[in-house]
This record gives structure tokens, sequence and C-alpha cells, in this order.
């Protein structure tokens, strides 16, 4: 064999060498989710992710809470890529963690719905609403309002998550706060109605423990209770006659992730149109962008449009500023009234 020749091969065998090392890694490519959303949502969309991408998923699910704790103990060695499915009050909060990130998707999303500098991204608009078991309560027996919640009658009864480990049940707290007087005389009946919860460590004990009949009512969000009914559980979704509150939700690339170029297609691919639509004729979560196009026969037409629901005036941004002490305040509240 000639010298030619025998550079030749090695150089086909170093370029076979080569293809197959770029395959293996394409292969392997990988994204770590940090996760606060229920593990059918985590299931459907990380399947789907990967089919669309190759990408895998590697998820790690806890509530919004718990999550951000594991972030902050990780900051100098961080172990996840993105978080996902955490209210836009915690994304706030935490912003100092995040890399920033101009998403392909970013002008669909209306800019309250987005950070500014691109260290976040909403993906779902929820709102805070109750829910009742139909066989445990007949409609006339439910309540109607927050308010009503109050009622000595329901101690024991009422199903809420914790609000250090939830974005939205932190935000539903202190909007009660506001809505009931604000200062002292908000604190006064916020602890009335913590007297008669039962605080759960996650969201998705709450409207499990509706579906089963463990609680006949519970504070939740709007997509559970549709999901829950859709699936033939005998779950009413109760908009208070006194008043919500939209609740983004939303994801952001985690600083000094192991794959950031992962974690960019992750964030992309969970704001597509096609994608959005999929999660709400499935999941029932309003999204973030207002551009979808879905039939009344995809999906129960309140969430195709907020008309006839009341929606209140809520200062996220007071509350985010504040919410060490405010949540120092209510687990002592919880402590008391256990």
């Amino acid at each position: 064999m000639t010298m030619r020749e025998r550079i030749r091969l090695a150089s086909a065998a170093l370029a076979l060498a080569m293809l197959t090392t770029v395959a293996s890694a394409a292969a392997e490519e990988k994204v770590v989710v940090y996760t606060a959303n229920d593990e059918a949502l985590n299931n459907f969309a990380f399947e789907a992710f990967t089919k669309a991408t190759g990408v895998k998923v590697e998820p790690v699910s806890a509530g919004s809470g718990v999550l951000f704790k594991r972030i902050q103990a990780e900051k100098d060695r961080p172990q996840a890529d993105v978080i996902w499915g955490v209210s836009r009050s915690l994304l706030q909060t935490n912003k100092e963690y995040f890399a920033p990130y101009k998403s392909a998707n970013r002008d669909d999303i209306p800019a309250e719905f987005r950070d500014p500098d691109d260290l976040w991204i909403g993906n779902n608009v929820h709102l805070a609403v109750i829910l009742a078991n139909t066989k445990a309560l007949s409609a006339a027996e439910a309540p109607k309002s927050w308010s009503d919640l109050l009622d000595p009658k329901w101690k024991g009864k009422i199903a809420f998550t914790d609000p250090a480990n939830s974005g939205s049940a932190y935000t539903t707290t202190t909007l009660l706060v506001d809505m009931w007087g604000g200062g002292e005389a908000g604190w006064a009946k916020v602890k009335q109605l913590f007297a008669n919860m039962k605080v759960l460590n996650r969201s998705s004990l709450v409207f499990e423990g509706v579906g089963n009949g463990e609680y006949p009512l519970g504070i939740s969000l709007e997509y559970a209770g549709y999901v829950w009914a859709h699936n033939g559980a005998p779950i009413e979704v109760i908009y208070p006659a006194d008043g919500t509150v939209p609740l983004p939700e939303g994801c952001a690339v985690i600083k000094g992730g192991p794959d950031p170029s992962a974690a960019d297609k992750f964030v992309d691919w969970i704001n597509r149109k096609d994608t959005r639509e999929m999660i709400l004729k499935t999941f029932f979560r309003r999204a973030a962008r207002q551009d979808l196009k879905l039939a009344a026969s995809d999906v129960p037409e309140a969430l195709l449009s907020l008309h006839g629901i009341k929606i209140v005036n809520y200062d996220e941004a007071a509350w985010t500023e504040k919410r060490k002490e405010t949540l120092d305040r209510i687990r002592d509240i919880i402590q008391e009234t256990r």
C-alpha cells in the first residue's frame, strides 16, 4: 500500500470517527428541566419536545418553592438548564439566577407576560378559582365567593397549597389580604380562612384531594378543575363573584446550566403556537400568547375569553418586593391555626 493510499485511508477513518462522535454527541444532548408542573403535563410535553428536537429531557419535579431553594443552593455549580411552570412572582424574585435569552417567540408574548431584559418568559396565564366536588356539595351548597369560605362550617374542608411551596398560593393569599381591606383587617380575615383550610405541600394534592372526594373544596387554578372534570371527576370550577386575578406562569434559562443550547431550544419550543394550542386543548391551560385559534368544541368556553369573569387589581410588584417577610407571616399564621 502506497503512502498516499495510507493517508487517504487514515483521513477517511478520521472523518468517520468525527462523524460518529458528532452523531453520538447529538444523540446524547439533553436538557435538565426543573418543573413545578404535574406529572401528566411533564410527560406529555417532554415526550413531544424530544420527538420534535431530538433533545432528551431529564426532569426534576417538585413544588416551585422547593425548586428555587435548590437553584439557590446550586448557584455556584448549577445542575439544571431550565426552570418551568413557576409563577411570574417567583421568576421576578429570582432573576439573579437566570441567563438572558431572547426567545424566537418573544414578540408573540405580551410585554406584561415576559421580563423586559429577557430573563424569563411567560407560557400560561392561570386564574385563581374555587374547586368544588359536586358529589359532596350541591350547586346551592357550594360557595360563590372567597368571602363565603370564611364560614366556620367549612373548617377542615378546604384544601390549599402552602404558599411557601407555591407561587400561585402566595399570590392568592396576598390578593385576599388586599380584597379584604388590606393591613391588619385583611390579615385578620386571611387568618380566619387559614383556620378553615388544610394546608398541603403540593398544588397537585389540592385538586387530587377535591377530585377524589377527600376534600369538598379546594383553592387552586382553573385548569386543574377542567382537567379532572374532563377525566370524569365530579369537579366544578367556581369563579369567585368577588373577583380573581390572572396569574402568569413561565420559564427561564438557568445561568451557568450544563447545556445552554438545549435550554434555548426548550424555551423556544414551549412557546411555539402549535405547542401552546396542543397544551391548551389537552391540559386546559390558557396561553400567554394571544394568537391561538381554537373552536369552542376544543376547550371549555370559559377558557376562550375572560368575558363574565370579574378581574380585580393586584399589586404584584409590591407583594413580590416583600415576599420574604410576608411568607414569614403566613408561616406563623399556619402554625397558629393548626
